[in-house]
């Protein structure tokens, strides 16, 4: 998901590594179907399944929200998850097609497991990241119960995300994906719903959060606008055009747009006859304006403590004590949360 190919072209002098801490006091809205995915795709069992409870209802997503949430509250950051909604009509065909890979993969996986074949399951089950609309709902509740606000986009999740921080409501939008600098958001926070360590290669390495901001990426790519750097996306391929344009990588790419300008430009000259899987501008467009709401609210309330453990605990099987010891901090967090937002107010 989201333009992974631009982000090879964003360099270190656009990037900024920071600690956790670094963002006290700060409002991130955070794309929950990315952060979910996230969770939904490390925190698995030996043999690559999700994490269930004894119904079989898969709790990942719960467990990586619920603990790297207050792992945030406790560094003094104020999170807002902004949650999908409709999708546009051209990203359909993507949908559809994740979801036949997937499936797949599960078929892949499943095969594996009769056969005897761990790891190679293990491996398949990874690629399995179903997310349900009762998934989506059980993450609703568990931050309603966190008292962590949380937003319904009436689309797109980083768009919503990017336009609250363009209003000032929050600093940055949070996400691995870049699409949120497409949007418009004038900061993008990254690894904040990954673990601190990750493997790679074969040995774990530490993964900071890092700070993007759109202008500093666009004087990096001597570009002269947002509107350039769509254009680019659009070219190296988006979530609605996943392939881009064949046989044009990134610098060529990018040569391209500071060439002729401007998407129209290059569909007129350079590009013309190209075929897309949907019509190039209009993706521009909804990028440009995508529909948003100011239909929220971004304050962090006292957490129904109740209410949270018996979701965790009797519904959902978490461990009692260890639940327990994480909502002692979740209350502690809020406390210093507030009372550092009543004293900056005073």
């Amino acid at each position: 998901m989201g333009v992974t190919e631009l982000g090879k072209l964003i360099g270190r002098e656009a990037r900024r590594e920071i600690k956790l801490e670094s963002l006290a006091g700060r409002c991130i809205a955070l794309d929950a179907y990315n952060a979910m995915y996230q969770f939904l795709a490390s925190i698995r069992q030996p043999d690559g399944t999700p994490l269930m409870d004894r119904r079989g209802r898969v709790t990942s997503h719960l467990s990586g929200l619920f603990y790297r949430t207050i792992n945030l509250l406790e560094a003094g950051i104020k999170p807002v998850y902004v949650f999908d909604g409709k999708p546009p009509e051209f990203k359909l065909a993507e949908i559809e097609g994740r979801r036949r890979t997937k499936e797949r993969a599960l078929l892949e996986a499943l095969k594996a497991v009769r056969e005897g074949r761990r790891d190679e399951a293990a491996k398949y089950f990874k690629r399995v990241t179903f997310l349900t609309s009762e998934m989506v709902e059980d993450a609703k509740r568990l931050l309603t119960y966190m008292g962590v606000p949380w937003v319904q986009a009436p689309s797109e999740g980083e768009a919503q995300a990017a336009y609250m921080a363009r209003r000032g409501v929050c600093w940055a939008a949070g996400s691995q994906d870049y699409d949120s600098l497409l949007f418009g958001a004038p900061r993008l926070v990254r690894n904040l719903a990954v673990t601190q360590r990750r493997r790679v290669g074969g040995k774990l390495v530490e993964v900071s959060p890092e700070v993007i901001e759109l202008d500093a990426v666009l004087k990096s790519l001597r570009l002269r606008s947002r509107e350039q750097l769509i254009d680019l996306a659009i070219l190296l391929g988006t979530d609605y055009n996943p392939d881009g344009v064949p046989g044009i990588g990134p610098q060529k790419a990018l040569k391209l747009v500071q060439e002729f300008g401007s998407l129209e430009r290059l569909l007129e000259t350079a590009l013309r006859g190209v075929s897309f899987p949907a019509n190039p501008l209009e993706i521009k467009k909804f990028f440009l304006s995508p529909p948003a709401t100011d239909n929220f609210a971004a304050e962090v309330r006292q957490p129904d403590e109740s209410k949270l453990a018996e979701f965790l605990v009797a519904e959902r099987d978490f461990g009692e004590d260890r639940v327990a010891r994480a909502i002692e901090r979740l209350r502690r967090a809020v406390v210093r949360l507030r009372t550092s937002s009543l004293n900056a107010f005073f």
